[in-house]
């Protein structure tokens, strides 16, 4: 014991110096989750102290011995704590002095304590260290004094900053720990193998943890303890971003918004409808039909898949994927309002209305960043004005090549510094013609006059399919105005080649028939037979120039 608290005190300091500098401060968070420690192990407590007793009985039946097992183990900021467990073990000397792990079929361990480890329910005592402060509910699992000794001092300084918790996403991983250490090499499997991984985990823990993360955590950790369900590990990227993180944070939010967009929708039609003559709904009525549409509305969206769509970067033919939500949803509420009554509570007509506003409710909050940009875009360019920190660009050639540069340099981090006032392009089709919200100014014959009316500091040249001798001409009448002038990188060009070797190489290939590619591998498979492998070595470097003289 004395060893123990020995080699806790060497990583004392080290803990501390990650509480004061690698820990976050997440101070709103810590206070959130020990409020959510607090209540939920008390009310666990309350509720299972039948089955405490029941444990408790049959743990002093099994064998003589206390009930509790208390052992040492490191808490947060390195402080030594005793961790409170149904005993499961002999109270002989060897179950004290042994190894401090366990593996498969110890023979330290009682029938019933083997029971108990294998449900996880010797671990329901530590609901007490959490009311102590001394453990939360999730976190990094508390290491004996002896292992801990052994972890890398960074693995020390960030896993030892936190509180240890009941559970933790390594907990869920490797809920079999036991069964996959053997006696004969117990450490060396425990140290060279699971503990760097449960490390790794318990350090990622610690980087991303959250109240949504600690959520997920105890819903798989109840997920792995139900039988035969829990035989399937969660994949480790679904521990980090479990259900609940998935569905607060893709559903949740925009279903909120629904709501409140159809719920508007509702109370304006309803003013106007008022205004055009007696509703005679009543306002409680009236509230209750527009929360019910609301609910329903954003329960068929989540349901068809629009809450799945990154709106952020949507297209404008996500949009149309609204489409289906929004009909089913009004066909859904006038059924309601004619089946569910005697007679229907609100006019159709009202409802048509109010599906017709929430629907381009719908599509105005999911663009409204774009919709807001492009007016403001439409107003500089109206006034004439640019922000001084945005250089101007023009882009000669209004082709894919020069489409795909206006869209990266209007979405991408540069939309920032420059600024795309026009297309240049010979294709009289074209000209006055409006590309991806970029106008085409004019010909080859307008550069110079274009550049000095928009102040254009940047050329940039996106034309490749023509002539090596009009490149040229073009080049020089860039470079004589006093932009910059940079060529574009043919970038479709050379994914069209990418695509076109590719097929080439594929056709090639399928040319050959498989009853020759069979009688190939009959020849291989009995050359290899052979002792002396010479022959084999020559023929497989004459099927090499076949197949190259095929692709060819």
């Amino acid at each position: 014991m004395q060893s123990g608290k020995a080699q806790s005190s060497e990583v004392l300091n080290l803990a501390l110096e990650v509480s004061a500098e690698t820990a976050p401060r997440r101070r709103g968070y810590e206070l959130g989750k020990r409020a959510f420690d607090l209540t939920v192990a008390a009310l666990l407590l309350v509720l299972l102290s039948p089955l405490f007793l029941l444990i408790a009985v049959r743990v002093k039946r099994s064998s003589p011995g206390p009930v509790f097992y208390r052992g040492p183990r490191l808490g947060k900021d390195g402080r030594l704590f005793y961790i409170l467990k149904f005993r499961t073990m002999y109270e002989r000397p060897e179950s004290y002095n042994g190894p401090r792990l366990t593996a498969s079929g110890d023979p330290r361990v009682t029938p019933f304590g083997r029971w108990l480890r294998e449900t996880k329910l010797n671990e329901l005592p530590q609901l007490v260290n959490v009311l102590r402060g001394e453990m939360s509910l999730v976190g990094p699992r508390p290491e004996d004094p002896e292992l801990a000794a052994s972890w890398p001092l960074e693995a020390q300084r960030e896993v030892l900053s936190v509180r240890p918790g009941i559970t933790s996403p390594a907990s869920v991983l490797y809920r079999d720990e036991e069964n996959q250490l053997k006696p004969d090499h117990l450490m060396s499997a425990y140290l060279g193998t699971i503990l760097p991984s449960k490390l790794r985990l318990d350090q990622l823990y610690v980087r991303h943890r959250s109240l949504l993360l600690d959520l997920d955590v105890l819903f798989w950790t109840l997920l792995v303890l139900i039988p035969k369900v829990g035989a399937a590990k969660p994949q480790e990227a679904r521990l980090f971003l479990g259900p609940i993180s998935r569905l607060l944070r893709r559903y949740a939010s925009w279903f909120v918004i629904d709501m409140v967009v159809t719920l508007s929708a509702m109370a304006v039609t309803g003013i106007f409808w008022r205004s055009l003559g007696p509703l005679n709904v009543g306002l409680y009525k009236a509230t209750a039909m527009a929360v019910g549409f609301a609910l329903l509305y954003s329960l068929v969206g989540a349901m068809i898949g629009v809450y799945r769509i990154a709106w952020s970067k949507a297209s404008l033919a996500d949009a149309l994927d609204l489409l289906p939500a929004v009909i089913l949803s009004t066909l859904i509420a006038l059924l309601a309002n004619v089946v569910w009554t005697t007679q229907p509570i609100l006019p159709p007509g009202l409802i048509l209305m109010a599906a017709a506003l929430s629907g381009m409710g719908f599509v105005g909050v999911r663009y409204r960043s774009r919709l807001l940009q492009a007016m403001a875009d439409r107003w500089l360019n109206w006034r004439g004005r640019v922000f001084q920190a945005q250089e101007r660009v023009l882009i000669v050639g209004g082709g894919e090549s020069g489409q795909f540069l206006a869209w990266w340099l209007q979405h991408g981090n540069l939309k920032r510094v420059l600024r795309v006032v026009g297309f240049v392009d010979d294709d009289l089709y074209k000209h006055n013609l409006r590309i991806s919200g970029i106008e085409v100014l004019g010909g080859r014959d307008d550069i110079p006059a274009l550049v000095t009316n928009y102040d254009v500091g940047l050329i940039l040249f996106a034309i490749h399919n023509i002539s090596e001798a009009e490149r040229k001409r073009l080049l020089r009448i860039c470079s004589a105005t006093q932009a910059r002038v940079m060529v574009a990188p043919d970038v479709l060009g050379l994914l069209q080649d990418m695509v076109s070797e590719n097929l080439d190489s594929s056709q090639a290939a399928a040319s050959i028939p498989a009853t020759q590619v069979a009688a190939w591998l009959d020849e291989l498979a009995k050359l290899s037979r052979a002792e002396d492998q010479t022959e084999l070595r020559a023929r497989i470097e004459s099927l090499k120039s076949q197949l190259i003289s095929l692709k060819g």
